[in-house]
């Protein structure tokens, strides 16, 4: 019988750091595979800032920079301006892009950059351990609010591809998830398609995708993506939310 299926050459041998049942690494194979299959390795500088993807740059076979928490698009943006020859991404968490780094994609966004951002929602704080993140659901308990979130004290759970749809500098922006096979197959086509995107120079693309955080929320991992499916996915609906004319 032959192979099925091979690692991508955008992805190194290096085991990594994830907790069992995490779906970080289903995201960086997506991401190796759309690097493979556009043939830009040897063009591409991936940044990831803190978080559970600090040590992101052991897991990919391309160029990688590290930036301070939350400033990934800033690096981004000065990477991508002296050398617009490259393909720039950013791999950031739900505490890092919507919390300190907020200010930083939005402007980012608005300005059009022409680089791409994966976004990873697991509504909390991971690699920190476990505080409520900006998009950690209502009632939802975490270490920093072991009653679970008070809306009325936080507010409500920010949706950033919502937000961010909302500007007018043309962008790709969309919600997709990793939690069942067929997701999967749908976030790598998102995935490929913000890369095509940046290789025509064409726009801003931002690719949020639904994911799990079993040691957090303190549930194995096939509860975890139940968890997910049953209480994320009603409130972060899946879809495009702007494409680029």
């Amino acid at each position: 019988m032959g192979k099925t299926f091979s690692k991508p050459e955008a992805l190194s041998s290096t085991m990594t750091h994830y907790c069992p049942g995490c779906t970080h690494g289903i995201v960086h194979r997506l991401i190796a595979e759309s690097i493979d299959e556009l043939g830009i390795r040897g063009r591409t500088v991936g940044i990831a800032p803190v978080g559970c993807a600090v040590l992101a740059y052991n897991y990919f076979d391309c160029d990688f920079q590290e930036a301070a928490h939350g400033r990934a698009p800033a690096m981004a943006t000065g990477i991508k301006r002296v050398r617009p020859d490259l393909i720039v991404f950013t791999y950031q968490g739900d505490g890092d892009l919507a919390s300190i780094g907020m200010s930083e994609i939005i402007h980012s966004a608005n300005r059009g950059e022409k680089f791409t951002t994966i976004f990873i929602n697991n509504a909390i704080y991971g690699m920190t351990g476990g505080q409520m993140a900006p998009t950690t659901m209502p009632g939802q308990r975490a270490t920093t609010a072991p009653m679970g979130r008070n809306v009325e004290e936080t507010g409500m759970p920010i949706r950033m591809a919502n937000l961010l749809k909302e500007l007018v500098t043309p962008a790709y922006i969309t919600r997709q998830a990793v939690l069942n096979p067929k997701q999967v197959n749908k976030a790598k086509k998102a995935i490929k398609k913000a890369f095509e995107y940046q290789v025509e120079n064409k726009c801003f693309s931002f690719v949020e995708v639904i994911s799990n955080c079993p040691t957090n929320w303190g549930l194995t991992p096939l509860d975890s993506l139940k968890w997910a499916e049953e209480n994320l996915l009603p409130y972060y609906e899946l879809g495009d939310y702007k494409v680029p004319e």
